[in-house]
């Protein structure tokens, strides 16, 4: 306990450290900010299919899934402070560009082209990270840094709906540029030569596989380091199970949650005002379930994250209802919709946050890269192929019945994670009533 006082101290007066932080804090929420402008902008302003809403998504993942290793081998050449500059500095021309979007191909084209920067900030911030921060530090300066890349997800997209709602999809694409402005002007201040190791001590780190390297490796050992991380996954106990279960509930939440514009549009008059305060309230819900759910300590991290799946499963389908139902409810269906997606928020914050708990407790930190890269690797694909079906089955059946599809597969997984940790508390106190019969 000493110990970990002690190495927060130190990291707190690591002022390349923390400034790095703050510039990641403000970069990471440029890469969200703009996503709910962009869905109303299309889904609602330009009214597009299904199909061109999936497209959009797509257009945005896609790049981070396939370019992932060249960017970190990027990482390994190039100077990494000026690659996050220039990264930041293509972003604030890019983001700009929406304002003048007026056809769907430039969206397209400008997600793309931002996603390809997006991916090559990450990389180069984690090895930055290896050069100011000592090894010792390392686990726990990683620590800080995915807690401040997952409250991004959650306030970018909230902070975007509010902008969207109170003053249009105009100045939140102002505002997004101005914080990748933000984000290069604050690394001007970080070192661009390397602080904590030399040439000699990179070489024997790149031979030895015991150290818990946070970089991106180079092409020729992706792989092997992508089957170490699924391998150490496999053994964690509940880690690689509940990885699965998690994965499976981001493909069904995306069934519904990538054509929720296409749902809205079924209410007369809707406002482009609903998606935002919508967002932002699922945002809130989010953030007051990542601040509770450390505090619910009787209940473990599976019968949270069960829990939280099925509720959110039955928030997805009662809003499909609620569409389909009374769509002419006007302002009361528009503030139900908004409780809803509020509790929706609170119910995927408890299916995301004891996951992340989880698996911070349970890896070994000479591993953290590669497990953590693991699994990221996974949700990346769960949110491509969400997207996909999603748009399939609206193009299909109808926004509706892709609701409540989603829905109903939501809470049946919910289900599966109580059954699963009621099964492991059987199994355990099988386990050691053998024990103790055997002495």
């Amino acid at each position: 306990m000493e110990m970990t006082i002690k190495g927060q101290h130190e990291l707190k007066n690591n002022r390349p450290f923390v400034t790095l932080m703050v510039a990641q804090a403000v970069s990471n929420l440029g890469d969200w900010l703009h996503l709910l402008a962009i869905l109303t902008l299309v889904g609602i302003r330009w009214n597009a299919t299904p199909w061109e809403i999936t497209f959009t998504t797509l257009c945005a993942a896609l790049p981070v899934l396939l370019t992932g290793p060249f960017a970190g081998a990027l990482a390994d050449r190039l100077n990494r402070k000026w690659l996050m500059i220039v990264a930041d500095g293509a972003r604030i021309v890019i983001v700009a560009g929406f304002i003048f979007a007026d056809q769907i191909w430039h969206v397209y084209v400008l997600l793309i082209l931002k996603s390809l920067f997006d991916v090559v900030f990450s990389p180069a911030k984690n090895g930055k990270l290896k050069e100011i921060v000592p090894h010792g530090q390392l686990a726990q300066a990683v620590s800080i840094s995915s807690v401040i890349e997952q409250m991004s997800k959650i306030i970018g997209p909230a902070l975007g709906g509010l902008l969207v709602a109170a003053f249009g999809i105009t100045w939140c694409f102002v505002l997004d540029s101005v914080s990748f402005l933000l984000s290069g002007i604050i690394l001007l201040w970080i070192p661009g030569s390397r602080m904590i190791q030399s040439a000699t001590q990179i070489v024997q780190e790149g031979k030895d596989d015991s150290e818990g390297d946070i970089e991106t490796r180079q092409n020729g050992t992706f792989l092997n380091d992508t089957l170490e991380g699924i391998r150490m996954l496999a053994s964690l106990p509940q880690v690689g199970t509940t990885l699965v279960l998690l994965a499976s509930a981001i493909l069904f939440l995306q069934f519904a949650d990538s054509q929720t514009v296409v749902l809205f549009r079924q209410l007369p008059g809707i406002s482009s005002d609903l998606l935002g305060w919508c967002v932002a309230a699922s945002g809130v819900g989010t953030l007051i379930a990542a601040m509770s759910v450390r505090k619910w300590k009787r209940a473990g991290h599976v019968l949270k994250m069960g829990l939280g799946t099925s509720v959110t499963g039955l928030v997805i389908g009662v809003a499909g209802m609620v569409v389909g139902f009374w769509p002419h409810a006007g302002l009361a269906a528009n503030l139900l919709l908004v409780s809803l997606f509020a509790l929706a928020g609170i119910g995927i914050g408890f299916a995301v946050v004891p996951f992340q708990i989880l698996l911070q407790e349970r890896t070994p930190e000479a591993m953290t890269g590669r497990v953590f890269g693991t699994v990221g690797s996974v949700m990346t694909a769960s949110n491509i192929m969400g997207p996909v079906v999603g748009g399939f089955l609206v193009s299909s059946f109808g926004v509706i019945p892709a609701f409540v599809c989603s829905g109903i597969l939501l809470t049946l997984l919910g289900l599966i994670y109580v059954l699963k940790r009621k099964q492991s508390k059987i199994d355990g106190k099988l386990v050691t009533e053998a024990v103790t019969a055997g002495e």
